[in-house]
């Protein structure tokens, strides 16, 4: 028995179909995974520059804004006035949320909030805790304007 070409097309298409949605969603779970991945790292970079009293680097690693407003509390340069604020220790990674160019990594010891930039993934807060439940906003003892 003869296939002729109209139905051994039509099998093709379902299978190219199926095929072409798998790697549709693999690539999307893939970039949510490097955006996770970016941020999560920027939070470690951050936290592991203040633990280790690396205000220089923990500066260069905040956003413009937030960095201003450091300088402006404190009335003094951004490496002082991050001493000063007295950031917690923020320990292992527990998780992070990624919403288009902002991410929320929170690790055991503080939660920060960035941002993305043209120079990478900024923070924007640091030192923040939850207020209240659910919805409730988020005091950090360092943000932007």
């Amino acid at each position: 028995m003869a296939v002729t070409p109209g139905r051994r097309t039509a099998r093709a298409l379902p299978y190219a179909a199926g095929v072409l949605l798998a790697a549709f969603l693999l690539s999307g779970r893939g970039a949510l995974a490097a955006r996770e991945d970016g941020a999560t790292g920027a939070g470690r970079r951050f936290a592991a520059a203040v633990a280790a009293g690396d205000h220089r680097t923990a500066c260069a690693l905040l956003a413009p804004e937030t960095r201003d407003r450091v300088e402006e509390d404190a009335q003094a340069p951004c490496g002082p006035g991050l001493r000063e604020a007295e950031l917690p220790t923020a320990g292992l990674p527990r998780g992070v949320d990624v919403y288009g160019s902002e991410a929320l990594p929170r690790m055991t010891g503080d939660t920060l909030f960035l941002s993305l930039f043209d120079a990478g993934r900024l923070v924007t807060a640091a030192g923040c805790e939850p207020q209240g439940g659910g919805d409730e906003p988020y005091r950090c003892s360092v943000r932007g304007g």
